[in-house]
């Protein structure tokens, strides 16, 4: 069936609200440049199941619970209406950062080591907690909110002054949370259009991580093409193809991995709508292989 409209749905009510309302604005213009009739409507507030219909395409633009949790996918599904991005059961299975490490450990899909705590006030502020042991020896660990992005109330730790921190900075910490062995080499991320990996993006930043900062405020963070080698490259792909098939994605969607220094890969999560802003990592890869943005969203839209 023929679209009529093409409706994107932005801004949210989650931490990432601010990313998702200048990725949206982004995705609207280059929609209409590419000559659909186009709606943009702030999600929830001004959007009502009532007003769709079956000609309608929705373009989840929505990053965070709102667009990534799998809740807004089912209701579409059940309806029949289409929209960009992975289904309902894949959100669900990548949305929640133990959920998908379960997944990819179960089908022996290199990831970090990690732990899992249902809220930060169960331990108490010390790297000597026996809860750490199963993850010994370490150097650092990462402090991650089990359900969130854009690097909100992350956390990287090599010390107890530093977990000290971490917990009374936490935004939210009475929430689920993983601990997760950090690997320090390189910050990779491999977007995936239509079945295909797109050139893989290594990240280099002024901070200790990619966190928020790094992201959207900092001007002085690198975004270049991964240089690998051949075996490098097809074992890369390899690991992000099946890393999609294991969860059921399609469309497009963002694989975030480490290189250790011995060139092994490490699924870090997977990001079933990427952010789409000035310096979001998706179009970069795009537009390093002639794909402009306009292009990019009208894959994205063909992937329905």
């Amino acid at each position: 069936m023929a679209i009529k409209k093409i409706i994107v749905l932005y801004g949210g009510q989650s931490s990432e609200r601010e990313v998702s309302l200048e990725s949206g604005k982004f995705i609207s213009q280059s929609i209409e440049d590419l000559g659909y009739e186009v709606q943009l409507i702030d999600y929830p507030e001004y959007f009502s199941f009532e007003q769709l219909t079956q000609e309608d395409f929705i373009f989840i633009a929505l990053h965070g619970e709102d667009g990534e949790s799998g809740e807004l996918q089912k209701l579409l599904q059940q309806r029949g209406i289409p929209f960009s991005g992975s289904s309902f059961q894949a959100c669900v299975n990548t949305w929640n950062k133990n959920t998908c490490k379960e997944l990819l450990q179960k089908n022996k899909l290199p990831t970090p080591r990690w732990i899992t705590i249902s809220s930060l006030s169960e331990i108490n502020g010390s790297l000597d907690d026996p809860f750490f042991d199963q993850l010994r020896p370490f150097k650092e660990l990462f402090l991650k909110p089990a359900e969130d992005g854009s690097s909100i109330d992350v956390f990287k730790i090599s010390n107890n002054k530093e977990l000290e921190l971490a917990i009374s900075d936490c935004i939210n910490p009475r929430r689920q949370f993983i601990f997760e062995e950090s690997i320090d080499f390189k910050e990779l991320t491999v977007p995936i259009l239509n079945g295909k990996c797109l050139p893989a993006v290594e990240i280099k930043t002024s901070e200790s991580f990619y966190n928020f900062n790094a992201k959207y405020v900092n001007e002085d963070t690198q975004l270049s093409k991964l240089i690998l080698s051949k075996d490098e490259k097809n074992q890369l792909e390899e690991i992000c193809l099946r890393t999609l098939d294991v969860m059921g994605c399609r469309g497009w969607l963002r694989v975030d991995l480490l290189q250790d220094s011995n060139n092994n890969f490490y699924v870090l999560e997977v990001n079933t709508v990427p952010g789409m802003t000035s310096h979001s990592l998706f179009p970069k890869s795009a537009q390093s292989i002639g794909l402009s943005y306009n292009d990019l969203v009208q894959e994205i839209i063909n992937a329905k």
